[in-house]
């Protein structure tokens, strides 16, 4: 028999169930874009837990494209060459050499990913921006300074992570995309990879794994964090200042991506075990959503 512990702690996996379920019918067909990075990229265990995550939200009916970065992995890789990482505002300063060694890393990175989804029984497929042309981009200056092969996406082609998506795969994306003008090579800052894909897909929701844990009231108070605003709201956060650093440049990208089609969008801590599902389909959630209003 089971004693009234063991029967208490069934019937709260069965209240979660029942909490999930109109999240499950309301999301169900719906493509989700999930910018992969920070910690859980690093970390084996965070990394099979959001592998998990992308898993189960494959197998509930929603149809997720993973778009990640490999910045941290990067810099280890140039620091093994002996070559120092230098960033002006937040991007990567990209010469040729630098260049080789993040199409390596995200090369790298991008099948690891791919095989930890093939562990679960996924159909997985590793991509880069350049495949099929999915990413087309222009030299992108900083503050108008040149910083090498960084680009900015111009346009975005989607027939070949439809053709994936239709045939049941999950499109792996690594931030990887070329100029038409020379057909040479371009770093992409993944946030901005993710925010195209999701545009051109017209996505339900876009999400950011991150390092932290969501936008706040006040940075300095963890108790203030918002778990909803609209873009309006976002936009007032930026004016005002209240947000700066490596915050600054995801809400200006969600805002942009939702003036541009996409429903939602969530960042998430990556640090928190099954952030995903825990943002997804309980009342509460555990980040910042951006909504329409």
């Amino acid at each position: 028999m089971i004693n009234n512990d063991s029967m208490d702690a069934v019937l709260a996996k069965a209240q979660t169930l029942i909490e999930a379920l109109p999240y499950i019918q309301k999301f169900n067909g719906t493509k989700v874009v999930v910018k992969y990075g920070g910690s859980a990229m690093v970390d084996e265990n965070l990394k099979y837990n959001v592998i998990k995550d992308v898993a189960l939200l494959k197998l509930i009916g929603m149809k997720p494209i993973v778009v990640h970065g490999g910045g941290k992995e990067i810099s280890a890789w140039l620091k093994k060459i002996g070559k120092e990482s230098e960033f002006i505002n937040g991007l990567r300063v990209t010469d040729e050499e630098t260049l080789e060694v993040a199409e390596m890393v995200l090369s790298k990175v991008n099948k690891s990913l791919v095989s930890h989804m093939q562990k679960l029984g996924l159909k997985a497929v590793g991509i880069s921006g350049k495949d099929s042309g999915i990413l087309k981009v222009k030299k992108k200056f900083s503050d108008g300074k040149d910083i090498g092969y960084v680009g900015e996406v111009t346009e975005t082609d989607h027939t070949l992570i439809d053709t994936l998506i239709e045939n049941d795969f999950i499109p792996v994306i690594a931030p990887i995309g070329y100029s038409e003008e020379d057909f040479h090579g371009y770093n992409i800052n993944a946030d901005d990879a993710a925010c195209a894909i999701a545009t051109a897909l017209n996505a339900e929701k876009l999400v950011f794994l991150t390092d932290i844990e969501g936008v706040f009231m006040d940075p300095e108070d963890k108790s203030t964090l918002v778990s909803q605003m609209t873009i309006e709201e976002a936009q007032s956060f930026i004016d005002k200042g209240v947000v700066g650093g490596g915050m600054l440049p995801k809400l200006s990208n969600c805002i942009e991506a939702m003036k541009n089609g996409v429903s939602r969008v969530h960042m998430l801590d990556g640090r928190v075990e099954h952030c995903l599902l825990l943002e997804f389909f309980t009342e509460k959630g555990i980040g910042t959503a951006i909504v329409n209003n």
